[in-house]
């Protein structure tokens, strides 16, 4: 039965008007409540597009979350409802509830570490620019790896790096080992050997980093042209179809492209220039340039 043919009992007129925010159900004539409680009847939050009502449905679950946003958190404002500050006794009652709230959303040694460690990915995340997916990934492989108890003896950073690491292997984001090192401020050698070991323990699948992928990055750091990144892919191309990069490292390989690139185009960079950009040393453009050129016919 709609409102519309329900009548007030008190006055008798259908005018009866349901309030979402209070919940409650009244008549609009003389104002007498009906009913209270009532069930929200608006549809969910389903889509990108559809308007956010926080009130209605929360926020979105996530890993990077040590309780995956599941936990409910009370206001740190002293206000009531109507917007007036609480009373001295209440905002006592209120500071020891917070208190005890935040302390049993975390329970365990576990919940702990797993706090503190998605804290610092979070932090990695906004230094290394990396988008919201790498970041539910690499909490991911991290929360597999404190399963297996793979922290102990290791500290959480390392762990942190290289689980993050990792998950920009698995979703090809160019993203080396040195950058990650730089980030969180340890050595490269700590988060090689620990990502070596949840790679070996976790049993991940890496797929093979193609060289093409590390052309627009080394581009932007150089502050390269368009047409210099299309000539150099065209390059990587043609090397490609002859078996040319098999084995060797696909920065190497692609600042090398780009700096062919350059000198048949006249753009005037040296080799120095592209080795800051991508990373790696002089030496190892030239050793590349040489068999890019013997393939390619440059």
């Amino acid at each position: 039965m709609s409102l519309q043919e329900i009548k007030c009992p008190r006055c008798g007129k259908n005018t009866l008007v349901t309030d979402v925010e209070s919940s409650e159900v009244f008549c609009s004539n003389c104002g007498i409540v009906v009913e209270e409680k009532v069930d929200d009847g608006r549809p969910e939050r389903r889509f990108a597009d559809s308007p956010v009502i926080k009130s209605h449905t929360g926020d979105k679950t996530s890993l990077t979350r040590h309780d995956r946003g599941l936990s409910t958190m009370i206001n740190p404002f002293n206000k009531d409802s109507t917007g007036n500050p609480l009373s001295t006794s209440m905002k006592l009652s209120m500071t020891r509830l917070r208190k005890w709230d935040s302390r049993s959303r975390v329970k365990t040694s576990t919940d702990r570490n797993l706090q503190q460690a998605l804290l610092e990915l979070l932090k990695m995340k906004e230094k290394l620019s990396l988008p919201d997916a790498i970041a539910e990934k690499a909490s991911y492989i991290y929360r597999k790896a404190l399963e297996k108890k793979l922290v102990r003896g290791r500290s959480i950073s390392s762990l942190v790096a290289a689980s993050l690491y990792a998950a920009c292997r698995e979703s090809e984001t160019p993203r080396t080992l040195r950058e990650v090192a730089a980030t969180i401020g340890i050595k490269r050698k700590e988060i090689s050997a620990t990502y070596r070991l949840i790679f070996k323990e976790l049993d991940l699948k890496m797929p093979v980093i193609d060289s093409v992928s590390c052309i627009a990055k080394i581009a932007s750091n150089a502050e390269l042209s368009e047409k210099t990144k299309r000539h150099a892919i065209k390059i990587l191309k043609n090397a490609e179809k002859q078996n040319a990069l098999a084995g060797k490292h696909p920065m190497g390989v692609a600042a090398s492209a780009l700096y062919l690139a350059c000198i048949n185009l006249e753009e005037n960079r040296t080799q120095k220039d592209i080795a800051d950009a991508a990373g790696i040393t002089e030496v190892t453009i030239r050793n590349r340039c040489k068999n890019l050129k013997a393939v390619v016919g440059i």
